[in-house]
């Protein structure tokens, strides 16, 4: 007998997961950048031309005050793939497999709920209450228009500002989004909660872990900042 080409496909090495999609906020990411900056220029100078005590409360300010920035401005991102959905907040890193996501529920904030009763908030998909009320004008805007038999968006009547010469639309259809960003971005984590939910690598147990290393320096910094001010 001659052994065959192609081995078996339980003898194949497992498919991996494919390539993360990862969710982070552009104004997160943007604003803390311009924070961090202008808090490193404020505390180097009092740190290199401060007198007296001024130079190591200066330290001790930075040590606590620049880990939180990082923890909650450039820090946060959602992870996704077709096996776990990983979130990354201030101050955990909460793994869990499809198989044990119960929910993902949007309010005032996004959240992923877990089948084990865990509820987690996803700092990097903020919620835009504007965003939304914008998006729900949209959707009144084309909904009006399409019953009005118009160009979806377009502006109807007969006046100077909505047609032009003969009696084209000068205004081109509003194409825009009928849903807020993060909405959407939650509508394609529901979609890959429904497709991979009951998927067999999709399974296992929910896992936690602290930051330690955002932690441990703001905790360290707050124990300096407050030995100097109660010695001073």
């Amino acid at each position: 007998m001659t052994t065959p080409d192609h081995p078996s496909p339980a003898s194949q090495p497992p498919v991996p997961a494919g390539k993360d999609r990862i969710y982070r906020s552009p104004l997160g990411l943007a604003g803390g950048a311009l924070l961090l900056l202008v808090v490193l220029w404020l505390g180097f100078d009092a740190l290199f031309k401060g007198d007296g005590r001024t130079p190591w409360l200066a330290l001790a300010g930075l040590i606590l005050v620049v880990p939180l920035i990082l923890a909650f401005t450039l820090r946060p991102a959602v992870f996704a793939n077709e096996e776990r959905l990983r979130v990354r907040n201030p101050f955990r890193v909460i793994s869990l497999p499809w198989g044990e996501v119960a929910g993902l529920r949007s309010g005032y904030t996004n959240e992923v709920l877990a089948k084990s009763g865990g509820k987690y908030q996803l700092w990097a998909i903020p919620v835009s209450l504007r965003a939304r009320k914008k998006a729900a004008r949209r959707q009144q805007r084309v909904a009006a228009d399409a019953a009005r038999g118009g160009t979806p968006g377009g502006r109807g009547g007969l006046g100077p500002s909505g047609l032009g010469l003969g009696g084209f639309a000068l205004r081109g259809p509003d194409t825009g989004p009928a849903r807020a960003d993060t909405d959407k971005v939650m509508d394609d984590l529901r979609d890959l909660l429904d497709q991979h939910g009951t998927a067999e690598p999709a399974q296992g147990e929910v896992g936690v872990r602290w930051a330690y290393e955002v932690v441990a320096p703001a905790v360290a910094g707050a124990v300096l900042l407050a030995i100097l001010l109660a010695t001073g």
